[in-house]
């Protein structure tokens, strides 16, 4: 029985996770296209073995699925729909998987406006991560057309560890991904709170890290962002201002359904007051240095990382 063709495969996004995935989908075989607006992204990605492209039409008129792996609701309508956007080039059938973490009514609109354009969606945000992507290892939360989800079966399969079908309907994908990020987001700020109130207390940071890690006060988040203040690391693989966004969008969505969310309000003013003290391209740990300024705290200075404790993701 002969082996079913791997489709073509565009990445639209060269950021850390866009990187990890197109690089992830060469390693494993597929013929893989991508587009970036930085010309160092498309060359890093061409030394890999990829084929880089310089707009968005040019990539989709190569590909059979595409993956949309930008910023936010903005950059993916303009990949997509603006000047050299990628749907006036793609061909009837096409799939694309739009991985951006965006508002649900978003992604409602957008899925219907790709299925009058004669192109089918998954609405598919990831969780994982930048280290997760690179190997392929990714969460996938994603609603869409059976139809769509068999032709890129094989392409969600190369670059996740489990894809959770939510439905039939776009958007579904996207509302599971906000409460995702309402806790992620609630987490990363109460770890700072913290380990910042610790150092306040006297504690060695060091062993404060080791004992809440193996106590109930523990959390994933808690356990992977907390090393990077231990370093002194904030070198940004999920920045401050991701989370002014992706907490905005929370609060804008329950505002729409006139549900309370007092927690998630308070950790957005905390990303909101880092973002304004210069911090938004900075790792989202950079929160602690709110509370530096707020009690004169003093945090670790940068050190090399000396165990799998301090891996970033």
């Amino acid at each position: 029985m002969a082996r079913a063709r791997k489709p073509s495969v565009g990445v639209i996004g060269l950021g850390s996770m866009g990187m990890g995935v197109a690089c992830t989908l060469v390693k494993k075989g597929f013929t893989t296209h991508a587009f970036d607006i930085r010309a160092s992204a498309r060359n890093a990605f061409a030394r890999a073995g990829g084929i880089s492209h310089k707009s968005p039409a040019e990539l989709a008129a190569e590909c059979d699925v595409i993956i949309v792996l930008v910023v936010n609701a903005s950059q993916t309508e303009d990949v997509l729909f603006g000047a050299n956007g990628a749907v006036a080039a793609l061909k009837s059938g096409s799939v694309v998987i739009a991985s951006a973490t965006v508002a649900p009514e978003f992604a409602i609109n957008l899925g219907e406006r790709l299925e009058n354009a004669g192109v089918r969606m998954i609405d598919a945000p990831v969780s994982g991560g930048a280290a997760r992507a690179a190997t392929g290892e990714l969460s996938i939360m994603a609603s869409g057309a059976p139809s769509a989800f068999r032709k890129a079966k094989s392409v969600l399969d190369a670059i996740a560890i489990k894809v959770y079908r939510l439905g039939d309907e776009t958007g579904m994908g996207s509302k599971v991904k906000m409460i995702n990020q309402l806790l992620a987001g609630v987490h990363i700020a109460s770890a700072c709170e913290a380990i910042a109130l610790g150092i306040r207390a006297g504690v060695d940071p060091d062993v404060l890290y080791e004992v809440i890690s193996n106590s109930a006060g523990s959390s994933w988040m808690f356990q992977n962002r907390v090393p990077h203040i231990l370093d002194g690391d904030y070198k940004p693989l999920s920045a401050v201002s991701i989370f002014v966004k992706d907490l905005g969008i929370v609060l804008d969505s329950a505002h729409e359904m006139q549900f309370p969310a007092p927690l998630t309000a308070a950790a957005h003013q905390l990303y909101l007051a880092a973002a304004g003290a210069g911090l938004a391209g900075e790792d989202d740990s950079a929160v602690v240095k709110v509370y530096q300024q707020l009690s004169g705290i003093e945090l670790p200075k940068k050190r090399a990382r000396k165990s799998k404790k301090t891996k970033r993701a």
